[in-house]
């Protein structure tokens, strides 16, 4: 198969800039696509060429594959690079590509179809020896079936849509008296969502940790594992703080989770990058939770931690060539932390605050990385997702990146719109999250606003009273007291796949 030479990226924002860097890197061509609001978006100017696609809805533009396929066609680009949302999982766009003769920078249409399918990819795991949590491997049919399942698996139980993903189609139903509503409820939003009512049942599992494991398969039969990460702090089941590796795997439970997470991605002959995400309960014991048959949000912390360039790898796996290491040459060292910086208020239940940037200065330094998608002058609309930028910092050990990630936060100079920076605060010096013990339920078993209004007002205090004894008792530096430590050595490999901070 030939090289590719000009790729198509059908997103925008930051994971659109972000694949263009990449490109770039590895001399290959690109297409920006935009909608009218994006015309001057970052990720337009970045890339070679671009192509207006719709307006700003993105069901009239991003999700329009027609449009997308025309772009492509008339630029004369030979692949596409789906990012991460939109049309990424859509199976039918992978399908379109292959019938177009267009490479797609993914897995195949069938991997997609199966996996998107939380009851066919429930049946699949099963199959393959992959735990999962008590429940259905099917749809429910009816009331009575489905209401007969709870009983047996016992209350709580998780009421979630079978084509759905994202925390949209799932509800929590406590009781029996409470379980006919929580179906309706779950079978309306997932239609709305997706266009597909069907839900399935399984066991809610108490105090789960979420932990997935990065995957990458080539055509030649080779699956590699690259490591773990924990993505536990969320909001409306959406992550917002995600750390590489997870502090709670011992070396062997990672070893077992790893091997079930590389027979979960044969099980379905997938080729491409891949996340396998399970949960993990009080007791240790771990389920298969789905497969995001896509790039993750969050794949920069595992760039990080073992210097590999995802999205090379994928553009590599594409062109039909081999993966250029086995697993035990893939190396982990130190941890990684990402915030995700959204524009939410998350004093008012983390609502959208719409606005224009007024002011976008982003933090440096050392083992400091940020995947921006909006610039300073800009705005941000309620047409798309409300993320800004991605802030990643890597340090020799947890502590370590947690005190980089600290101080970038504190750096961080946003205006215009509220921003969840404070809320990354919160949750990093809080000490459930510094003993490394918390789970999904953090936000509502340790967040509120009066809590990060009170938190705030100890942090001023303090920095107050530091600075007056600063300036009482503070004497000039000698020139020969300085001190300095040895940093991280980084890595001395120059392969093209891979990089350090």
């Amino acid at each position: 198969m030939p090289d590719i030479a000009k790729i198509l990226v059908a997103n925008r924002g930051e994971i659109a800039s972000r694949v263009i860097r990449t490109c770039r890197e590895l001399g290959k061509r690109t297409v920006a696509v935009y909608s009218t609001p994006d015309a001057d978006a970052p990720h337009v100017l970045q890339a070679d060429e671009s192509v207006h696609v719709g307006p700003a809805a993105s069901s009239e533009s991003y999700l329009v594959i027609d449009n997308i396929i025309r772009a492509a066609r008339q630029t004369g680009a030979d692949a596409i690079h789906p990012g991460y949302g939109f049309l990424s999982e859509n199976a039918d766009f992978s399908q379109r590509c292959r019938e177009e003769g267009i490479l797609f920078i993914g897995p195949g249409p069938e991997a997609i179809r199966t996996m998107g399918d939380k009851t066919a990819a429930r049946e699949l795991m099963s199959k393959a020896g992959v735990p999962f949590p008590p429940g259905t491997r099917q749809e429910l049919k009816e009331i009575g079936e489905a209401k007969k399942v709870a009983d047996d698996i016992g209350y709580p139980v998780l009421v979630k849509a079978a084509a759905g993903g994202g925390g949209k189609g799932m509800r929590i139903v406590e009781a029996e008296e409470e379980f006919e509503s929580g179906i309706k409820a779950a079978k309306s939003e997932a239609r709305n969502a997706f266009g597909d009512d069907r839900v399935y049942i399984e066991k809610y599992l108490v105090q789960p940790r979420h932990v997935e494991f990065q995957i990458m398969a080539d055509e030649h039969g080779n699956t590699v594992h690259i490591f773990d990460r924990e993505c536990s702090i969320q909001r409306r089941h959406q992550k917002v703080i995600e750390e590489a590796p997870c502090p709670m795997l011992t070396p062997d439970l990672r070893s077992e989770m790893a091997e079930a997470a590389i027979s979960a991605t044969q099980a379905v002959d997938y080729v491409g990058a891949g996340t396998i995400e399970f949960l993990v309960d009080a007791n240790r014991k771990f389920y298969f939770l789905e497969m995001n048959t896509r790039l993750q949000v969050e794949h920069p912390v595992t760039e990080l931690i073992t210097g590999l360039d995802l999205v090379a790898l994928q553009i590599l796996v594409a062109e039909g060539k081999a993966l250029p290491f086995e697993q035990e040459d893939i190396r982990m060292e130190g941890h990684a932390v990402e915030c995700r910086i959204y524009a939410e208020d998350p004093r008012e239940n983390f609502l959208p605050s719409t606005g224009t940037l007024t002011k976008h200065r982003i933090p440096s330094g050392n083992g400091i990385r940020v995947d921006a998608g909006i610039e300073e002058g800009q705005a941000v609309t309620i047409n798309y997702d409300p993320m800004i930028s991605k802030l990643c910092s890597y340090g020799q050990d947890r502590d370590h990146a947690v005190r980089r990630m600290l101080c970038a936060l504190d750096e961080y100079e946003i205006a215009g719109c509220r921003t969840t920076i404070p809320f990354c605060q919160y949750v990093l010096t809080h000490p459930a999250f510094a003993a490394g013990d918390y789970d999904t339920h953090f936000v509502p078993d340790h967040f509120s606003a009066e809590k990060l209004d009170a938190a705030h007002s100890s942090k001023v205090e303090v920095q107050a009273l530091a600075a007056s004894l600063l300036k009482k008792h503070a004497a000039p530096a000698k020139e020969d007291s300085i001190q300095t430590k040895p940093g991280n050595p980084g890595n001395s490999c120059s392969k093209w796949w891979q990089r350090r901070p």
